[in-house]
């Protein structure tokens, strides 16, 4: 059985700047977002201004959860950051917050709790798995938290007539889609663990991570997300991935197109 990562860890607060009521450190850290893609300031022109501010704060909660899970060579002050991440985000649901994301976040109707209790996963999610369909499991409780955030987030998107059951089955579908933008966020950190065993046996010699890369794209889920948000987004993740590389941005032509068409109902 694979162990979360996260118990027995000492609660250590990630780098947090305590300034003012914490709007310029909030700043800081959509800002180091913003640097991974640069793409945004064209690709958000198709998502509702209303939810542009709640998107890079959500964007980069995301991304501050997925660098504490991956990143590094020592898995430990990682794990270290995603057991304070899931005291913060159960203290959300009760109105507290420490973290300046909480200052554009906390307030919002989501369940940030179901959030903390799918970190687990995803600190479980470093080891190295055995193919697609093995990374895909172990990502698969967190992107179904995070799928619900989305749809509490454009609650007129992704509702479903009331139906709870539909809403669900929503979420689920939503849930591959946000997997393989996991799995792209990953590649970011330019982490060979990330290849599974069965890339590398069969890659012998050659470049396993860009074969990675080839089968990620080839298996990209055909259903489109629930939320234009999350459409738009999952269009960059995966045209990087077409392109070959997870870490490059996109041209601006390229962008204004992906985020067009997948903006489109």
């Amino acid at each position: 059985m694979r162990s979360s990562g996260l118990a027995g860890n000492t609660m250590s607060a990630p780098d947090i700047d305590s300034r003012d009521d914490g709007g310029e450190a909030l700043a800081d850290f959509i800002g180091k977002w913003r640097v991974r893609w640069p793409e945004w300031p064209l690709a958000e022109v198709f998502v509702p201004v209303g939810q542009r501010a709640a998107a890079l704060a959500w964007a980069t909660l995301q991304q501050e959860l997925g660098d504490a899970a991956w990143g590094g060579s020592d898995a430990r002050p990682g794990a270290a950051k995603l057991a304070w991440w899931q005291e913060e985000l159960a203290g959300w649901s009760r109105g507290a917050r420490r973290h300046p994301l909480g200052v554009a976040l906390q307030r919002l109707p989501a369940p940030w709790a179901a959030l903390a209790a799918a970190l687990p996963a995803l600190a479980a999610s470093r080891e190295r798995p055995r193919d697609l369909d093995e990374a895909a499991a172990m990502l698969q409780p967190f992107a179904l938290a995070i799928a619900r955030i989305d749809a509490a987030l454009s609650p007129a998107e992704a509702s479903a007539d009331g139906d709870a059951d539909r809403t669900e089955a929503r979420a689920t579908a939503d849930a591959a889609v946000i997997t393989a933008c996991l799995l792209q966020a990953r590649g970011l950190h330019g982490d060979e663990t990330q290849v599974p065993l069965a890339m590398l046996a069969r890659a012998g010699e050659g470049n396993a991570s860009a074969a990675w890369i080839n089968e990620q794209t080839a298996r990209w889920p055909g259903q489109r997300a629930s939320t234009r948000l999350r459409r738009v987004h999952a269009a960059l993740a995966r045209e990087r991935l077409r392109r070959g590389d997870a870490v490059r941005p996109l041209p601006a032509w390229s962008t204004l197109w992906q985020a067009w068409r997948a903006a489109r109902n």
